[in-house]
């Protein structure tokens, strides 16, 4: 078969030449599309209705904004804001970029109407419309963080032709699915500097996602500055903390995008970086010191002594008049007890009191802490594991481990949020977290219960993240789930998604985010500044190992450098999705499509001659010898889909033999290498099966 292949090859190399020799970079011709939707078919996430009216709104330098009403000064900035993005995708000379509140133009083409400014806090309405003629723009929403969002829509919008920029006539109505829609960092595994808090939060502005969830304490490191308690940052923090006003610097700049900031200090396990400045507050004897690898560990509160509830008034009434919004997170996941069990004072404290088991005394920790959020005038949310019968039902539940935990603390009347299945550190595909719902059609909940469900928020672990890569773990997923928060349950067209997504993590780019940039500059530095052709071809074709896998294949520390191929990598790697899907597409049209056939060759074809050219690389890249096997694999299984093709094509049945080298390259191929695994590998199974 082999032999043939080579005839095979030859027929259909022309072909496959004939539509790139105009094209240097042949690795990316493959996945290049051109955009031909209008601009109102690319919005993300989708509005809840749109009626396309006759008509484009052009552009020029005369373009103004005037606001009537009363809204707060943040919209005045965000209008600014606007200006200098519109300004800056056009070249239109646009004044309003500073944007005078008192500027009253004469004959303005937008209008905006608000009647109110909104409080930053949940259940702010969001709503707007968007009404575009030819010759006017009116924007009217009931609260300025209404005409932010529509602001964010009217950006979208934007397209061209021969004549110009224009935004298409039409009459948009807008309001969000679920009120809570959220996204967490982790700034304690691995520190985020303000500038990367604050480039991700416009970036959430921008998809309408309206909560951050800022996770500072952990047994990796303490991240936020405590003058009731300096050695608290001073000694669990290596130095590397948020100080009160960089603090309140963040909230206010989350404010002017209409977004509440909701810190989480992690009570009562994933304490260690806490218990090394008050180890007199552990359940076991120290000294302690900051936790240097990731997993689930030991070092827990106290919750038999008073003064930890002293030293946790006072620290959480510090905090509660730091940050601003209702509620604050208390963490409670993941304490298994085990310094508990081992303490015999608190053994002796859980019979006197009368509790069965750890989670009634956890309980009684939670309940001590919810007094004191309460008596500093907050409210409390907390991993799935502080329901209890006993916790009042203005608490929020939010379920990480499974979505019964929230549909049972909906049917005892909790309202809760999901986390569970948009865990983007997990390196899970878009589409898994697209199709995710809270509130899914087959929801066991009734229409009563289902008003407990607020939403849910994407979460960014920051085990394997540094400020170099967190944009290409949270971006563009992201905006993907953000559309699952806002639009309506039945928008879920996974191939359309992935169209807008596109579009979407293009705009996101002008905003700062890094997700796109860094990629061929840290290719670069693998390749030590050589030519990064041949190693970008592999690693288009590969992702890190999903869910947990990454620790469990080899022990990381916090000092882990994040620098290697599996950190380059991207999670959904396009590349590799959208050959899995024309061999699916090639494979149902029985062969008989010559364009997917061409394309499908050509990029095999690259494949297969690509490591003897990545090899040169990696001999004098002694940080790309780990990935060596990788790039033997991608050739093996190329020249591989390669002779499948050709069978497919010639109409061929595969001999025993060729069935049984197959599935030994196969099966080496499906074996991870540095973390890594070949995402292109189910395409070439199911090009073998079909010769099978």
């Amino acid at each position: 078969m082999k032999h043939n292949v080579l005839i095979f090859l030859a027929i259909t190399l022309v072909l496959v030449t004939s539509g790139c020799q105009n094209n240097a970079d042949t690795s990316n011709a493959w996945v290049q599309v051109e955009q031909v939707e209008p601009s109102y078919r690319n919005l993300m996430p989708v509005p809840a209705s749109l009626e396309l009216q006759k008509g484009k709104f052009y552009l020029d330098d005369s373009f103004q904004i005037v606001i009537q009403g009363e809204p707060d000064k943040r919209l005045y900035a965000a209008i600014g804001r606007t200006v200098k993005r519109l300004s800056g995708r056009t070249g239109l000379f646009l004044p309003q970029v500073f944007f005078d509140r008192d500027d009253k133009p004469t004959a303005p083409q937008m209008i905006i109407e608000v009647k109110k400014p909104a409080e930053i806090q949940f259940g702010m309405d969001e709503a707007y419309q968007l009404d575009i003629s030819e010759k006017r723009i009116s924007l009217k929403a009931e609260t300025d963080v209404g005409a932010l969002r529509g602001l964010e829509t009217f950006l979208q919008l934007l397209d061209a032709d021969a004549q110009g920029y224009f935004l298409p006539a039409l009459t948009i109505n807008d309001s969000p699915r679920f009120p809570w829609r959220g996204l967490l960092i982790d700034a304690c595994r691995h520190f985020m500097p303000v500038d990367v808090i604050k480039r991700n939060l416009d970036g959430m502005a921008a998809v309408k996602l309206n909560v951050l969830h800022w996770h500072l304490t952990e047994d990796q490191g303490f991240r936020v500055e405590s003058k009731t308690h300096p050695k608290l940052h001073e000694l669990g923090s290596d130095g590397f903390y948020y100080t009160h006003e960089q603090i309140k610097d963040v909230i206010a700049y989350a404010a002017d995008r209409g977004i509440r900031v909701i810190p989480e200090f992690d009570l009562p396990g994933h304490a260690t970086s806490w218990l090394v400045a008050y180890p007199e507050l552990a359940s076991a004897p120290g000294p302690y010191a900051i936790e240097r690898k990731w997993g689930i560990m030991d070092p827990t509160f106290n919750p038999a002594i008073e003064e930890t509830y002293i030293f946790l008034d006072a620290f959480l009434k510090e905090m509660t008049s730091l940050f601003t919004d209702d509620y604050v997170h208390i963490g409670g996941d993941e304490n298994k007890g085990h310094h508990w069990d081992k303490n015999e004072k608190i053994q002796a404290f859980k019979q006197d009191m009368d509790f069965a088991d750890n989670a009634a005394l956890q309980n009684y920790f939670n309940q001590r802490l919810l007094s004191t959020l309460k008596s500093n005038g907050k409210k409390m949310i907390g991993w799935d594991e502080i329901l209890h019968e006993d916790m009042p039902k203005d608490i929020v539940l939010q379920s990480w481990r499974g979505r019964e935990a929230m549909i049972t603390a909906a049917q005892r009347g909790y309202r809760s949020l999901l986390s569970n299945g948009y865990y983007i550190d997990l390196h899970q595909p878009t589409d898994y977290h697209y199709l995710n719902d809270p509130l899914p059609p087959d929801s066991p909940l009734n229409e009563r219960e289902q008003t407990f469900i607020l939403g849910g928020e994407a979460t960014m672990w920051a085990e394997f993240v540094s400020p170099e890569i967190i944009d290409s773990r949270i971006w563009p997923r992201t905006a993907a789930i953000a559309e699952r928060f806002w639009s309506a349950s039945s928008v879920r067209d996974v191939d359309d998604m992935y169209r807008r997504l596109k579009i979407t993590s293009f705009h996101l780019e002008e905003l700062g985010l890094t997700h796109e940039k860094n990629y061929p500059m840290m290719l670069r530095r693998l390749t030590g500044n050589r030519d990064v052709s041949a190693l970008k071809t592999l690693v288009d074709a590969i992702e890190s190992v999903k869910t947990y896998n990454r620790n469990r294949q080899r022990t990381h520390f916090s000092y882990t450098p994040l620098t290697r191929v599996i950190d380059a990598a991207r999670p959904d790697a396009e590349v590799a999705r959208l050959f899995r899907n024309d061999v699916t597409d090639f494979l149902e049209n029985g062969a008989s499509d010559k364009t997917i056939s061409a394309s499908l060759i050509q990029r095999l074809q690259l494949w297969a001659s690509n490591h003897e050219k990545l090899l040169v690389v990696i001999e004098v890249s002694p940080i790309l010898h780990e990935i060596r096997p990788m790039s033997e694999n991608l050739s093996a299984v190329a020249k591989l889909g390669l002779e499948a093709m050709m069978a497919i094509e010639s109409g061929d049945k595969a001999g025993r033999e060729w069935l049984k080298q197959s599935a030994t390259i196969i099966e080496q191929a499906g074996k991870p290498v540095a973390q890594t695994e070949l995402r292109i590998l189910p395409a070439i199974e199911a090009l073998v099966g079909f010769v099978e």
